[in-house]
């Protein structure tokens, strides 16, 4: 998910014991999620999932080499490999759910059992180099203190989706409902665009460029993010009793409920900024 109120705390100063406690919480659930990640690798020969460290890697090097080449700015830096990271996740999986339709069909590939039991090709690999962002993600942030508040959401986000995706990518299941969740990256890549170009100064929201970008934004928000994450809880809710007893259906819908949540926040987060660059549009004609 995109940021828009992470740069409140970039540059670290000023902080209160509260926010050290939260970045000690954090940074040490980070520590053992890494330690339980080497030890399938290792002790339990689980090869399918150096994917995920090829992920961390892979995207803190994108990061050393913005830091390099382009700027230095902790949060301009973040965001930029995030964009990068929504590029090529939602492109992947745009990818899985293409090669998957023609070759099963809509109807076959959203059978309960294909969503819950079946994996699509490559949608493994497409979950834990995701697992792998959010991994480098959270740390970066815990560097750079890019996170503000006694509990910052945006550190509970990334924990929960690090826990959900990592017992999905051990248990080998739910996989196909994790990789249409992750749709949402379509629109991130316009919040993470949005940002970017905020911070670069480009702020004439007369713009031709500005305009389409937020017809973009609001598009892939309600088609990209809002309706499948909606569909998707009431895809749960229906197939509940096709679900064994266990941990998976109580954990997909609370994380459904989170999202959907979480969705409403941003929603209203940028119906303000939206509101705020018109206002400042017209202002600026009446001058």
């Amino acid at each position: 998910m995109a940021r828009e109120s992470a740069g409140a705390g970039a540059g670290g100063g000023g902080r209160s014991k509260k926010d050290g406690k939260a970045g000690a919480f954090f940074a040490a659930t980070l520590v053992m999620w890494g330690i339980s990640i080497l030890f399938e690798i290792i002790f339990n020969k689980r090869s399918e999932l150096i994917p995920i460290l090829v992920g961390s890697v892979f995207f803190q090097l994108a990061n050393a080499a913005v830091r390099k080449f382009v700027s230095r700015d902790p949060l301009f830096v973040n965001t930029c490999v995030s964009l990068l990271h929504s590029s090529i996740i939602s492109a992947s999986v745009v990818i899985i759910l293409l090669n998957q339709w023609m070759k099963s069909g809509v109807e076959k590939m959203f059978e309960h059992s294909q969503l819950v039991e079946g994996t699509w090709t490559r949608a493994y690999e497409a979950l834990c180099l995701s697992s792998g962002y959010f991994a480098y993600d959270q740390f970066d942030m815990l560097v750079y203190r890019l996170y503000t508040g006694s509990i910052p959401s945006i550190l509970v986000h990334h924990l929960v989706l690090l826990v959900c995706f990592t017992l999905a990518l051990y248990r080998k299941v739910t996989i196909n409902y994790l990789i249409l969740t992750l749709i949402c990256e379509l629109h991130s890549i316009f919040l993470h665009v949005r940002k970017i170009r905020r911070m670069a100064g480009l702020r004439d929201s007369g713009s031709m460029i500005v305009k389409a970008e937020w017809g973009l934004n609001w598009l892939t928000f309600v088609f990209a993010r809002s309706v499948p994450h909606v569909l998707i809880t009431v895809k749960l809710v229906r197939d509940a009793s096709k679900f064994d007893k266990g941990v998976e259906l109580p954990l997909a819908l609370s994380g459904m409920a989170g999202m959907n949540l979480l969705n409403i926040f941003l929603g209203i987060d940028l119906f303000n900024a939206y509101k705020k660059e018109t206002k400042s549009r017209k202002d600026h004609r009446h001058e």
